[in-house]
């Protein structure tokens, strides 16, 4: 059994400390390799105040002995007190010793990185709090797009549901494939999405149509990002003159219709490419941008490298 240790505080993110835990559970109950034992450790007895409801740690920092497989740090609103808790964060740093991987889910990130466990890193936290952890910890290279970030034996993760797809790599990882997959299905989740994912898709970036044409074009485009998406043709799906279309989408969506098909298809690249070996040919196609060199212009505009490069490191990071 791989010992799994998370550490909460007052004013935690329940999810942030459930959601690891539910996944943890449910991959023991599933599988016949072994599994995890899950403990909730806080700095003091008792219930505990969190975002929701009372939550009762399993014992207290100082009663934690012993090695641990797999260090968890929650998230939350209490986290910038926590953060001046001297006590936990010498905990923290000294359980990260003893150690075999150490996560942070959304905002735990700032405790690891008071502890000095990022310096040097590449982390994440949630989006909000991205441009924060990076003015008060200069030493951490920051990044604000994926949902998790491994460096090393120091994975960091964006926020609150963002720590179940952490969870569902890890036992991917100790677990098998197989594992994980049924775990995603009892838990109804998507299968691990990729560490490299956009904390925002492309929907969610962009505000939700008002008029119910506009609406439903938003929900129909995801699952045809290979037809013509051209203004023309997108203006007579909504049955709308074009200038019209083109004006009434940006503003109700903040978006360029333009830009808006573009993220999509990225978003659609990014997780084929993540999570399979379909050839980046294909994937040009099945996405809509039609050519490898179109695609390629598109993700070094708005990733910041090549299809090829994006795929290549993210799948050095999971190896």
């Amino acid at each position: 059994m791989r010992r799994v240790v998370i550490v909460a505080f007052p004013k935690v993110q329940t999810l942030d400390v459930n959601g690891p835990a539910e996944v943890f559970s449910t991959a023991t109950q599933l599988s016949d390799k072994g599994g995890y034992s899950v403990e909730v450790v806080t700095s003091r007895p008792g219930p505990l105040p969190t975002s929701s409801v009372a939550l009762y740690p399993d014992r207290t920092i100082e009663q934690c002995k012993g090695p641990i497989d797999t260090l968890v740090v929650a998230g939350g609103r209490g986290v910038q007190a926590a953060v001046e808790d001297e006590q936990l964060v010498d905990w923290i740093r000294s359980a990260a010793r003893r150690s075999r991987r150490v996560t942070s889910v959304c905002t735990g990130a700032f405790l690891l990185a008071r502890a000095g466990l990022l310096d040097g890193r590449r982390a994440t936290t949630h989006w909000a709090s991205c441009a924060l952890l990076a003015d008060r910890f200069p030493e951490i290279q920051v990044e604000a797009d994926p949902i998790f970030v491994r460096d090393g034996n120091v994975t960091t993760s964006a926020g609150v549901t963002s720590g179940m797809d952490l969870a569902l790599a890890l036992v991917e990882e100790d677990l098998g494939r197989e594992v994980a997959l049924e775990t995603a299905r009892w838990l109804v989740v998507f299968v691990k999405r990729p560490g490299g994912q956009a904390q925002f898709s492309a929907q969610l970036e962009a505000q939700m149509a008002d008029r119910q044409p506009l609406r439903e074009l938003q929900e129909w485009l995801p699952d045809n990002l290979d037809e013509d998406l051209s203004v023309p043709a997108l203006a007579k799906r909504a049955s709308m003159s074009e200038r019209h279309f083109a004006r009434a989408f940006r503003d109700e969506t903040g978006m360029t219709p333009a830009a808006y098909v573009e993220a999509a298809r990225i978003e659609r690249a990014r997780i084929f490419l993540d999570s399979g070996d379909l050839p980046v040919e294909t994937i040009a196609r099945q996405t809509g941008f039609g050519t490898v060199e179109t695609m390629r212009r598109a993700f070094r505009r708005r990733v910041g490298v090549s299809p090829a490069g994006y795929r290549s490191r993210f799948r050095s990071e999971a190896a």
